[in-house]
């Protein structure tokens, strides 16, 4: 019996032997005819093998991405590409570049680029948004009166349209400024003059002060100075606050009082001063439009002026300002 055993013990041991040989000898029969690759679907239909899907996805997503060309800011492909694991006899050659070639040539290209706006409508075009900085830029420089107007819109299309340079466009857009005639300045931080007296020095105080009356926000918007502030387009501390929002928003007076500055006034472009009681002041600068003058009274809530981008700015914003006795303070200490 154990002899029956042992001999039957041998067989299978051989047998197995056998079937680990023949497995090992189709395995490298396979892999020196074959190699693991990937068939490569488009639409139902083989466009070609490729052996590294990753490098090849990769590829066509950064082109879906970014695009191949000038202003391209990304395509729009409609079906991407399936993969299947697959053995392919070593002397066929994979086609990655055919396969991205069919992939990405069925794709929409948007082109990015700056339409610049007068009056909400399309004048002309540039490539990029630096250019399109440079008119606006140049146009502040030479004062043209149409500031106010003059908007930036960022644009996607899958056509181009013809590009203007930044000279011809400054060229075509600018418009004479209107010419305003000033009273000599009676001291260095106040102007007298038909428009009425106004405190522009920049004596700030970073306290609360106690005000004496309530305020109501101005307009609704974003700010994007704060008090204090320091920037390239002033020399000074910022003595107020700017909430930007669009041209022609109505401006509120914070709160009731006399119109005692209506006009013109330098890097503030057109501003409107109320006077209230217990020595305060709210300043309302950078209007495109003002509709109270000096004398005035107005109640608060009241609309007197709208946003604009007069004067020293970089786009329609209010800039606001609260005065105690001539010395600015924080309006987030009261508002926003």
């Amino acid at each position: 019996m154990l002899k029956k055993i042992m001999l039957h013990t041998k067989h299978s041991i051989k047998c197995v032997f056998l079937i680990v040989i023949a497995v090992f000898l189709v395995v490298g029969i396979v892999a020196y005819l074959y190699k693991p690759t990937y068939r490569v679907i488009l639409n139902g239909e083989l466009i070609g093998y490729t052996e590294n899907k990753g490098k090849l996805q990769a590829k066509i997503n950064e082109y879906v991405k970014n695009g191949d060309g000038q202003n391209v800011a990304y395509v729009e492909v409609e079906n991407m590409p399936e993969y299947q694991l697959c053995l392919l006899k070593k002397d066929i050659v994979p086609n990655d570049d055919e396969i991205y070639t069919k992939v990405t040539e069925q794709g929409t290209p948007y082109y990015r680029y700056y339409a610049v706006l007068e009056n909400q409508q399309e004048v002309l075009y540039v490539s990029n948004f630096s250019e399109a900085e440079t008119v606006v830029k140049g146009l502040k420089e030479k004062d043209s009166s149409n500031m106010d107007n003059i908007t930036i819109a960022e644009k996607y299309e899958t056509e181009l349209k013809d590009f203007t340079g930044t000279d011809d466009a400054i060229a075509k857009l600018y418009k004479e400024p209107v010419k305003v005639v000033e009273v000599a300045k009676t001291s260095n931080t106040s102007t007298s003059s038909s428009s009425g007296t106004v405190n522009t020095a920049t004596t700030i105080s970073g306290g609360k002060a106690s005000l004496g009356i309530s305020l109501i926000k101005p307009v609704s918007g974003i700010i994007t100075s704060r008090f204090a502030a320091s920037s390239r387009i002033r020399s000074s501390a910022h003595t107020g606050l700017d909430i930007a929002t669009s041209a022609g928003t109505p401006v509120k007076a914070a709160a009731s009082g006399t119109v005692t500055f209506s006009g013109w006034k330098g890097s503030y472009g057109k501003l409107l001063v109320i006077t209230h009681s217990n020595g305060v002041q709210t300043y309302y600068g950078h209007c495109s439009s003002l509709y109270a003058q000096v004398g005035q009274t107005v109640s608060q809530g009241e609309t007197i002026c709208a946003v604009g981008s007069t004067g020293n700015s970089t786009g329609p914003h209010l800039h606001f300002e609260i005065r105690i006795n001539g010395v600015a303070y924080n309006p987030q200490n009261y508002l926003y």
